[in-house]
């Protein structure tokens, strides 16, 4: 992972000495809380339901043991013992005091951790595919690229106040981990004709209250162009983004009214003048940033899990089957942790479970661990020889249901019961489906099936790219959830298609349910995931299920 050096050690330390005097002045009352806000927000503090909030950034989900176990620490001390991980591939403490932040930021800066650009209207932080560096199918690891857009973006004097917030993800693998075509600008690694490495670059993608699917602006930019197209991208969109309505201000609405065409050329544009503004080409800059990357030693090996320790731990078995993924290196799996126990709060873990995985990071894992943008943990490269070992202690500390790409996998925002945009819960809801399918014991039969819950229309959930998705809105002081079907965030990324009307907070479990009959009863086979079958039947027999006396009314 990257090793900060002297620059970014004095900036994030300059940076918290400033916020703690702020933090004084609203506390002794010199700042209005409307004064702080601002202030605030540039320092990753939210002002939730019932307390403030600190989102803490974890650049394209890379952690390493001390951090994660700083993090733990926090937890315990100024929090209430645990951390939520987001669709962000951030971390979030939801109970700070005021006057404790300051001590936090400087707890964070002692590992190289920060909450800068978590919060508004800036190039938030840039996010990739939590398999990067490990992943089989890899064109090239994209966190050198990553980290090199971060240090760019952070505190850009120019995109310090966009018309809204702004993501950056990037994947260096075909296959799409990163949700790439849901970003303001997805970077997609690719190799031209010539076997060279450069990006797909994609605009205008975004969930909320008006999804779009990104599009494709230059289908190959070499490597040595980077900042300079990406700057030219942002110089737009901040002279031509709307800024007289917040909802109509990203820079996916900004290409859906002008047009692909118009944006292109304005882009290309403005690329020609920022050229001349970067001395050095970017893929320079990203070999000086893979030179700070401190990367395992992997040894190919032929050793593999012991085949009759397997056939003996049934529970090992399974956990192997769904939560263990071939790595690049023979002899080595990447172990997905799931943060989703059933009934569980998806995304929580506590500050033991936190020590569990740096321990095992340490012991095991060449002391790498990631944050998925699904909300579970990542150790990236695991020896095969070492799963009964890796395992056997996730069990210990209630990190070892083997869920990862099932139903209980829930993406959940934290909803009502923390935020104050939210309309409705999302974290019961996703308890409710977790625990009903597990007593009806049809998880394994059902198969890979993304479910995705947002508590509003702001879609932190990604309830839109769900093979299920839910939104949870309020209807007269009600709480009611509308389903949408077939949405997709991989590479082939659609948007889900709403079935109809929205359902009471107690009849949507069983909606569920009608919708997975359909389904098992619908597909051709056992391999058909629920996503082919979606999309070879259409919404019909869904909706059909759903609203059955609609139907018989028609």
């Amino acid at each position: 992972m990257y090793l900060y050096n002297e620059f970014d050690e004095t900036f994030v330390r300059n940076r918290v000495a400033q916020f703690r005097g702020q933090v004084e002045k609203r506390i002794s009352g010199q700042l209005t809380e409307d004064e702080f806000k601002p202030l605030r927000l540039m320092n990753g503090l939210y002002l939730q339901l019932h307390a403030y909030m600190l989102r803490v950034a974890v650049p394209y989900g890379t952690l390493d043991a001390p951090k994660m176990r700083q993090l733990a620490m926090i937890a315990e001390r100024w929090d209430k013992g645990y951390g939520h991980f987001t669709t962000r591939q951030n971390i979030q403490f939801n109970w700070p005091k005021l006057q404790d932040v300051p001590d936090i930021l400087d707890a964070l800066a002692d590992v190289e951790m920060h909450a800068i650009q978590t919060s508004g209207n800036t190039v938030r932080n840039v996010t990739a595919d939590h398999f990067a560096g490990a992943a089989a199918d890899e064109i090239e690891d994209p966190r050198p690229a990553a980290e090199l857009l971060r240090q760019w973006s952070t505190d850009h004097p120019e995109f310090q106040s966009l018309p809204r917030k702004f993501k950056i993800a990037v994947s260096g693998s075909p296959n799409d981990r990163a949700v790439v075509k849901a970003h303001d600008i997805g970077l997609q690694m690719v190799r031209n004709e010539a076997g060279e490495t450069g990006f797909e670059v994609v605009i205008g993608g975004g969930l909320g209250r008006s999804p779009f699917v990104g599009k494709v602006l230059r289908s190959f930019l070499p490597k040595a162009e980077l900042l300079p197209y990406v700057e030219a991208i942002l110089h737009v969109y901040n002279l031509n983004g709307r800024r007289d309505n917040k909802y109509k201000a990203r820079i996916k609405i900004l290409v859906h009214e002008a047009g692909l065409d118009e944006i292109r050329e304005a882009v290309e544009d403005a690329f020609e003048r920022s050229k001349a503004e970067f001395k050095v080409p970017s893929d320079q800059l990203i070999a000086g940033i893979e030179a700070t990357f401190q990367r395992p030693d992997l040894t190919p090996s032929r050793e593999d899990i012991d085949p009759i320790e397997l056939s003996k731990n049934k529970a090992l078995a399974t956990f192997v089957n769904h939560n263990v993924t071939d790595h690049a290196v023979d002899g080595y799996s990447i172990v997905t942790i799931s943060l989703k126990p059933i009934g569980g709060t998806p995304g929580d873990a506590t500050a033991d479970q936190m020590r569990t995985v740096a321990n095992l990071a340490e012991r095991h894992g060449h002391n790498e661990i990631r944050v998925s943008h699904e909300q579970n943990l990542i150790l990236p490269h695991i020896k095969r020889t070492d799963l009964p070992a890796v395992h056997a202690a996730l069990v210990e500390a209630d990190l070892a249901t083997a869920n990862v790409g099932l139903i209980s996998d829930i993406i959940a925002c934290p909803g009502m019961d923390y935020c104050a945009l939210a309309t409705a819960r999302s974290i019961p809801v996703a308890q409710e489906i977790s625990t009903r399918f597990n007593e009806l014991k049809l998880e394994h039969e059902i198969g890979p099936l993304k479910v995705k819950i947002s508590g509003c229309i702001n879609a932190c959930g990604h309830h839109h790219v769900g093979h299920i998705g839910i939104l949870g809105l309020d209807r007269a002081g009600v709480e009611n959830y509308q389903i949408t079907l077939g949405g997709d965030g991989t590479e082939t990324m659609t948007i889900g298609e709403r079935t109809g009307p929205g359902f009471a907070a107690e009849d949507l479990v069983p909606a569920i349910e009608r919708i997975i009959d359909t389904y098992l009863r619908e597909r051709t086979d056992q391999s058909e995931t629920f996503l082919q079958a979606y999309r070879r039947l259409g919404g019909a027999p869904f909706k059909q299920a759903l609203y059955p006396a609609q139907n018989k009314a028609a």
